[in-house]
């Protein structure tokens, strides 16, 4: 082909053909030219492959403006059978964008209930007759994840110039969420007109089921009351589709596997596939198939909290539940249950209308009389009546209500109930009204009503639910009376208790006057001879005379010893304490203090507890119980130490009034005459004692009780007359063991060692100051003195020197000895601080214990006991 350009401003196209033309001996004796003109083909390619190129720019632009606009494209090509989709119109069929597809996949893809009109469409759009526009609506269901989809689909079929459709293409819009919202809008207008005007709850169930059933397209729908009690479904009437069976009647629970457990609990049950889901797999998923169940939904219906009703919905095959389906199914549920409870209400009221016009008509007299009884008794009565509803509005008082609260019938009635009573009262009482309503009983409880005065009432009330399972009555007795006697019962209670302390402290200071007075006795007696003998000159009897004081001296410090006990101030150093060593190391002891005639048997225990205590007072405890074991059994016996370790759980610990917890327990049983109930209940009473006169002070078991207690332990008595008495110590248990006895030894701790460290003493009595002072002088050691806090208070605060200071507890002119010792340790942290007291007062020890660097000494004391233990706390 070649191009000729003329003189003129056009070009021309030519295609040359040559030929050879050849003689009888193959020669060529001529060429054939033929040049026919092909200006106009050429034109009309050029054309073409111009146009072609501003096709694929503007399919390249349409494209683009597609995806922006979520659009989808299709083309179905007649001609080849070829069907193009590109990947966002194949997402709206469920399948994946490498995925080849053809006019198959389309067909497939339409909802059962849409491919007949859908296919009408096509070809009529298709159809050189009709020409028709393609414009339609239909759903479908995803070929990989059976989602359901509406689309909107627009098209034009492209004919040849003969007429024949060559293609039929156009663009697809998913719809979903818009058609999703209409169908749901429709259907609750539907549902709406369909129960305006019903009034049976099965037919308003029926109705809902129906218009459900259509919209989703499932097989079956119904609304099933529950029967707790029978674990049973019941149904009056439920939608089906054609062929479909009814599953109307009663139903077991437990037939349809363990998702009844969730709709208990008011959750939403969703099942896609009964033969897959692990909550129906198995048997259940027989017997539901066998039901025309495949996939369901169950939607709760509560009420107060309260399952009472199922609207279940069923597919006949495994179903893929959209959120649309899921939402339209809660709404309905709800909206049928409001319908339900109405109609309900209007049954009972309709019902009860009838009844009261059947009455009024056989027995008008009879009525007459019983609504006048109601009213008077309704009138007259005392106690509170009311008709209340579950929502917590009350509907009705009686004239009491006014009477007892002074409210009026407007406020009763315009308020909810809670808002009368006592915040702390509410959350009880609601239980109260919630358990009386579910187990359909009368229930019985208390609680404070506010009064118009600002006031509280506290009502007994009984609440009993009424037929129509939305309200109750409620009958309130005003116990103000009642609870005033019993106020005053307890002041009547408390004052006896005060009584009874009164009367045991006049017996404590009656025995503590005659013990005293005795030893008192003792006391000045021999000093009075030994002044007689002095002035006599008879010095080597006097010996005899101070060794009598100083016993009866002895015995005073004892016994007030034991009254701090039983008071529970004295003053305890408590220690980690193994008590099975502590046993053994006075098992020798004990042997002899009880005699020959008593057996004494010791039981150990493997792996005893640490507990925290006083070991020297422990080891009082247990002669003292020893001791008592002996002295009843006069003619000899056994008396059984035990050790043990013992966990109280909560019930054992109510019976015995001990806190649960772990403890160690330490017990002393012997086979004696054992005791009374009446003796065991006094046995810890001061000066009680039921031994001969001379021998016992009634102080040894109050000894005891007060120290186990000040231990924060606890002591039990378990006796028998004529089989034996076992007095048990409960022993907190204590995280840490005892520690290895240290051998340590004091250097100079002989009370005739000289010292030279300074020591202030501070006591208000000068006696006793004088003889503290003369002692420790003897010691070489520095004395400086104070009469009371203050002035004590002024040495400390000077420049000097000072080791020790040992003060007593109580002191005059404001400052105690803790108070002084306290401001002493801001001045002076390390100094040491010993108190001299004959009472261990609360103000100075914290729970019986000293601060570190402290240390206590009880009057009376001996000088040479006294001395020592200064000695030893200097050097310490």
């Amino acid at each position: 082909m070649a191009r000729l350009e003329g003189g003129g401003t056009e070009t021309a196209w030519f295609n040359y053909s040559l030929s050879a033309l050849r003689d009888e001996d193959g020669s060529v004796a001529a060429v054939l030219n033929i040049t026919p003109e092909t200006t106009t083909r050429v034109i009309l390619e050029r054309q073409l492959t111009e146009e072609q190129a501003a096709l694929a720019t503007s399919e390249e632009r349409l494209r683009l403006a597609v995806d922006n606009a979520d659009v989808g494209l299709w083309d179905v090509d007649l001609v080849n059978d070829r069907l193009i989709w590109p990947a966002r119109t194949k997402a709206m069929f469920g399948i994946s964008a490498d995925v080849p597809v053809s006019m198959d996949d389309f067909y497939n893809g339409l909802h059962p209930d849409d491919r007949e009109v859908t296919t009408a469409a096509f070809l009529a759009a298709a159809d050189p007759a009709q020409r028709a526009v393609y414009d339609i609506e239909y759903r479908t269901i995803g070929k990989e994840d059976g989602v359901e989809r509406w689309v909107a689909a627009k098209g034009r079929g492209a004919f040849d110039a003969s007429g024949r459709c060559l293609r039929v293409a156009g663009t697809a819009l998913e719809i979903t969420a818009r058609k999703t919202a209409e169908i749901r809008r429709g259907a609750l207008v539907e549902l709406t007109q369909a129960t305006r005007d019903l009034e049976e709850p099965a037919d308003i169930a029926y109705a809902a089921a129906e218009v459900l059933g259509r919209t989703i397209g499932s097989t079956r729908v119904g609304y099933a009351a529950i029967d707790h009690d029978a674990e049973t479904l019941h149904t009056d009437r439920d939608w089906t589709a054609p062929g479909v069976q009814t599953l109307a009647g009663t139903l077991s629970l437990r037939n349809y596997g363990s998702f009844i457990d969730s709709l208990k609990r008011g959750e939403f049950t969703v099942v896609e596939d009964v033969r897959t889901d692990a909550r129906t797999a198995g048997p259940a998923a027989e017997a539901l198939e066998g039901k025309s169940t495949r996939a369901f939904v169950n939607a709760p219906v509560l009420e107060q909290g309260r399952l009472v009703a199922v609207f279940f919905v069923n597919h006949g095959e495994k179903r893929n539940w959209t959120e649309g389906d899921l939402a339209l199914i809660k709404e309905f549920a709800e909206r049928t249950r409001i319908a339900v409870e109405r109609a309900r209400g209007e049954h009972a009221l309709r019902e009860s209308e009838a009844r009261l016009r059947e009455l009024n008509e056989t027995l008008a007299a009879q009525v007459e009389a019983r609504s006048a009884e109601r009213d008077r008794l309704w009138h007259l009565s005392q106690d509170m009546l009311a008709r209340a509803d579950y929502s917590g509005m009350m509907s009705a008082v009686s004239p009491a209500w006014t009477q007892v609260l002074g409210w009026s019938e407007r406020e009763l009635l315009s308020r909810g109930y809670a808002t009368f009573m006592h915040p702390d009262d509410e959350p009880p009482t609601i239980e109260a009204i919630g358990r009386m309503a579910e187990t359909r009983q009368p229930t019985r409880f208390e609680n404070r009503i506010a009064t118009s005065d600002g006031g509280w009432k506290h009502i007994e009330w009984t609440v009993a639910p009424e037929q129509d399972g939305f309200n109750f009555i409620a009958v309130g007795r005003d116990l103000s009376h009642v609870k005033a006697r019993e106020a005053e019962l307890e002041q009547a209670q408390e004052a006896l208790r005060q009584s009874q302390k009164m009367e045991a402290v006049g017996q404590l200071t009656g025995g503590l006057a005659h013990d005293f007075n005795n030893l008192l006795a003792g006391i000045s007696g021999s000093l009075d001879l030994m002044q007689t003998r002095i002035e006599q000159g008879r010095f080597d009897e006097l010996d005899r005379y101070m060794t009598g004081a100083q016993g009866a001296a002895k015995r005073a410090a004892a016994l007030t010893h034991r009254l701090l006990a039983f008071s529970r101030r004295q003053t305890l150093e408590p220690k980690p304490t193994d008590v099975d060593r502590l046993v053994a190391n006075l098992e020798d002891l004990v042997r002899r203090t009880v005699g020959p005639e008593t057996a004494v048997e010791i039981h150990f225990t493997d792996g005893l507890w640490s507990t925290l205590v006083d070991p020297n007072q422990l080891e009082n405890v247990l002669l003292n119980l020893c001791i008592n074991a002996r002295d009843a059994m006069p003619d000899g016996g056994t008396i059984s130490i035990e050790t043990g370790n013992r966990t109280i759980d909560r019930a054992a610990g109510s019976l015995r009034e001990i806190p649960a917890g772990d403890y160690v327990s330490l017990a002393v049983s012997d086979n004696g005459v054992g005791m009374t109930p009446e003796v065991v209940k006094r046995a810890f009473e001061p000066f009680y004692t039921t031994k001969p006169i001379g021998l016992g002070t009634g102080l040894g078991l109050s000894m005891i009780h007060g120290f186990v207690n000040q231990s924060g332990g606890h002591v039990r008595i378990h006796s028998a007359v004529g089989q034996g008495t076992t007095v048990t110590v409960f022993l907190p248990r204590h995280a840490i063991a005892e520690a290895a006895p240290a051998n340590v030894e004091v250097e100079n701790a002989d009370p005739a060692a000289k010292g030279s460290a300074t020591v202030l003493v501070i006591d208000d009595e000068a006696l006793v100051r004088m003889l503290v002072v003369e002692v420790l002088e003897d010691l070489g050691y520095r004395t400086l003195e104070a009469g009371d806090g203050p002035d004590g208070l002024k040495v400390l605060r000077s420049e000097a020197k000072i080791d020790l200071l040992i003060t007593d507890v109580g002191l005059p002119n404001g400052m105690n000895g803790r108070q002084v010792a306290d401001a002493a340790r801001e001045i002076r942290p390390d100094l040491k601080v010993m108190f001299v007291t004959g009472y261990a007062e609360t103000a100075v020890l914290s729970n019986g214990h000293l601060d570190p660097g402290m240390q206590i000494v009880t009057k009376p004391f001996e000088m040479n006991a006294f001395a020592k233990r200064v000695q030893e706390f200097i050097k310490s």
